[in-house]
């Protein structure tokens, strides 16, 4: 796209909100939860580990990366609950693709918005595999920066029209009915988590705190469900009771990871689970029946960041949407970088002299 081997695209945040509005938000979802089934559906061929963390009393900051075989992706991603109360985001990201056969970077990217969009994706994704057939309520337990993403991910993905809202803070229920207002949902504010989960086909519990926490308990969850758990992400945070987990059906991105991070860090290691790839490529099986409890125990995992980014890699060629990036030294002799520091000190000089 880019002939200059000196160049990298950089979309910026101005860039990724103007390519997510032309593109329109259902649609990027829709498209973007296409792109993640495509890189499931070829698992094998990933380079697979836990991310990197480094965990601290207020949050952690994570490298997630992958490769399959042609390209390399990373992100960098952080999650610090305390950050709200200082007026800035939980979580904010990056990330980069690079050609593997000569490392040298082919994008850099903005990630904070494109990781709400990837999160809600993949819950969507996961649900139209594993949801009750036709469920069209979705409970939100927790109605902070995630919550209007997932609830455009359903609807997209699955037709999901009605949305029961809860959160501990009523003013972060308002945002949200405020910001999906007229975009084709029935919306109820709810007064207690049992209140929203009632008559809720799918149940999305996407909250912030970092600590073992009880979002949803045993008598809340009825048969027939599937739960989307989103906000348990690392060791020592969760968000349902054990004994929901005992009584469903669990669905994982990368088993080595979700033991370390995700609600099943609950039960015992050998626990029956099953990575959901092996669903949508038909090794597995997903809802068996009608009153089955089913459970995506979801921490983010580093092929969908590797799919989000090559979706907006996809996206640039057409639209423009980036600025190039002048990131990599790349002198006349690849051999002579000191040279180029040379060079570049006598162009000073004459420009000086002139």
């Amino acid at each position: 796209m880019i002939p200059n081997l000196n160049i990298v695209p950089f979309v910026s945040v101005d860039h990724m909100m103007k390519l997510v509005l032309r593109i329109g938000v259902e649609r990027f979802l829709t498209e973007l939860a296409f792109y993640i089934e495509d890189d499931f559906r070829r698992w094998e061929a990933f380079d697979k580990s836990p991310r990197l963390a480094s965990h601290s009393a207020e949050g952690v900051i994570e490298l997630m990366p992958t490769s399959d075989g042609e390209v390399y992706g990373f992100k960098y991603v952080n999650g610090h609950p305390k950050n709200m109360r200082e007026g800035r985001q939980t979580v904010t990201a990056f990330g980069m693709l690079a050609d593997l056969h000569n490392g040298y970077p082919v994008l850099l990217s903005e990630m904070t918005i494109l990781t709400a969009l990837r999160t809600a994706a993949m819950s969507a994704l996961a649900a139209k595999h594993l949801a009750p057939a036709g469920a069209n309520c979705m409970a939100l337990i927790g109605n902070g920066a995630q919550a209007e993403f997932q609830a455009l991910a359903c609807k997209a993905l699955l037709g999901v029209r009605e949305l029961r809202f809860y959160d501990i803070d009523r003013t972060a229920t308002e945002k949200c009915i405020r910001n999906l207002a007229g975009l084709g949902f029935d919306m109820v504010a709810c007064r207690s988590t049992e209140e929203a989960v009632e008559g809720a086909g799918i149940i999305t519990t996407v909250t912030a705190d970092k600590q073992y926490a009880t979002i949803l308990t045993d008598n809340m969850v009825g048969s027939g469900v599937h739960i989307n758990a989103v906000g348990g992400d690392c060791p020592g945070k969760t968000e349902l009771h054990r004994d929901i987990l005992l009584r469903s059906e669990i669905f994982v991105e990368y088993l080595p990871q979700t033991r370390i991070e995700g609600e099943i860090q609950q039960l015992a290691p050998d626990h029956p689970v099953t990575e959901l790839w092996r669903v949508i490529t038909g090794v597995a099986e997903g809802r068996r029946d009608a009153s089955q409890i089913t459970l995506f125990d979801s921490v983010g995992f580093a092929i969908e960041d590797f799919s989000a980014l090559r979706y907006i890699r996809d996206q640039l060629p057409s639209t423009g949407l980036y600025q190039q990036l002048d990131m990599l030294a790349d002198p006349d002799e690849p051999r002579d970088l000191f040279g180029m520091l040379l060079r570049a000190a006598a162009a000073k000089t004459a420009q000086v002299t002139l």
